[in-house]
């Protein structure tokens, strides 16, 4: 009947006419009722259904050992809306290589980041040890400043003794994790207490830094308790609350899975506290910067000031976790990621008790003197033991005892010289005694 309203002419044309109708109804069917692969169970996963000429992905399942649950398995759906098949065996067929291509390698791989991680919080701890005596031994070291290290230090050392016992006790035993008892539980909130302790110390020492440098006038009147309060007391709060929210919400094996968004009640307040010294770091940065402007020296001596000031305060504040906070999706990339954030976050008790303890000038001036108080007390013990040898040695026989072994003796305890005199004195003196 459509082909009545045609205009009159000859029948080639007609017919030409017709297959252009024909052919667009046919691409007008095709867009209503695009060609797709059915829904499919092949023996793992159950794959949706697919649009032709495309492939459908999802993560691999997690049944055997050697699969990894992170990578993707694929599944072709062909342009005639059916599902590929393998031309060996004729039947429908999904590429699971990628499951366990990598296996080994993300094995060695988190092998290798779990000790380092270990390593790290050791070398952190001795070092953090070594610098908290130094603060403690020194009497002139302490002011106000030096409290707050000690405190962020003392937050460093105990997060990194946590951390060291979860990964070993916990982590690293998976009896543990299937027996799920309490006290794996407890450890786990007790971490993430002393996590936040770590950052809010953070957030005291840019506190500090911040009134220090751009609010100076009030510098000398600050109250350390709303500081032990911060660092010490209100980590508890989202600690309480993730443990609270945790056992009712989602109460997994020893707590272990990342997989749930409750992990933000205590990351939230973290990465709040990052924030904030983020904006202490750029204001301080500004005043540092129109200080030294001010004072009318060497355009590129100001900024070196400016960038050494920057490197000194950055791994204090942490503010790596807020310049890194995604990790790539490339495979190699991800890797370089996990190794740098690694370092960051497993050294960095290391790294700060280097910077602010082994490389303060404070520090370094106190070690001298005393290193050279002990010097010179050593040098007198020394000489007065050297001069009781000598008249002990003149005052007794020495019949046995040759005259010259002493003198080079003597000789060879200053090697310096600057005694040789009096060697030579003992000498004449027991040449008298022979006389």
């Amino acid at each position: 009947n459509e082909y009545k309203c045609l205009p009159m002419v000859n029948p080639e044309e007609q017919e030409m006419v017709r297959k252009k109708i024909l052919d667009s109804q046919y691409k007008c069917f095709e867009k209503m009722n695009p060609p797709y692969c059915s829904r499919n169970w092949d023996g793992w996963l159950c794959w949706d259904d697919t649009p032709a000429a495309t492939y459908a992905s999802q993560n691999c399942p997690n049944y055997f050992v050697d699969f990894d649950p992170t990578e993707k398995a694929t599944k072709y759906c062909g342009e005639d809306g059916q599902w590929f098949r393998h031309p060996d065996t004729n039947r429908t067929w999904s590429n699971y290589t990628l499951c366990n291509e990598n296996t080994k390698a993300k094995l060695k791989s988190a092998y290798i980041l779990f000790y380092m991680a270990i390593v790290g919080h050791a070398l952190s701890i001795a070092s953090l040890l070594i610098s908290l005596a130094i603060f403690f031994y020194f009497r002139s070291l302490s002011c106000q400043r030096i409290t707050l290290h000690k405190n962020l230090f003392c937050s460093y050392v105990l997060n990194s003794a946590l951390t060291i016992i979860y990964l070993v006790a916990v982590v690293n035993n998976p009896e543990v994790v299937s027996r799920n008892p309490v006290g794996c539980k407890v450890l786990h909130f007790f971490h993430m207490y002393m996590l936040g302790c770590n950052y809010f110390w953070m957030l005291c020492e840019g506190i500090y830094l911040h009134t220090l440098i751009v609010v100076a006038v009030f510098a000398e009147e600050q109250h350390l308790h709303w500081y032990y309060l911060l660092g010490w007391g209100f980590p508890l709060v989202p600690a309480s609350i993730h443990a609270v929210a945790r056992k009712k919400y989602f109460d997994d094996n020893c707590w272990m899975s990342v997989e749930t968004h409750l992990l933000y009640a205590v990351h939230g307040p973290i990465v709040a506290a990052l924030l904030v010294n983020l904006f202490f770091l750029l204001n301080i940065i500004r005043v540092l910067v129109t200080k030294l402007r001010d004072t009318h020296r060497a355009e590129s001596n100001m900024y070196m000031k400016a960038v050494r000031a920057t490197l000194i305060l950055v791994p204090l504040l942490g503010i790596q976790f807020v310049i890194f906070p995604w990790r790539p999706e490339n495979r190699i990339a991800g890797e370089v990621y996990e190794y740098i954030m690694h370092i960051l976050m497993h050294y960095q008790g290391l790294l700060v008790a280097t910077i602010f303890c082994f490389f303060n000038g404070e520090v370094q001036a106190a070690l001298k003197r005393q290193w050279m108080q002990y010097k010179t007390q050593w040098g007198q013990r020394r000489k007065d033991h050297c001069s009781m040898r000598s008249t002990s040695y003149t005052a007794t026989s020495i019949t046995e005892v040759p005259t010259f072994m002493y003198h080079h003796e003597c000789n060879s305890e200053h090697l310096n010289g600057r005694h040789t005199e009096d060697s030579e004195l003992v000498a004449l003196k027991t040449g008298e005694t022979y006389a």
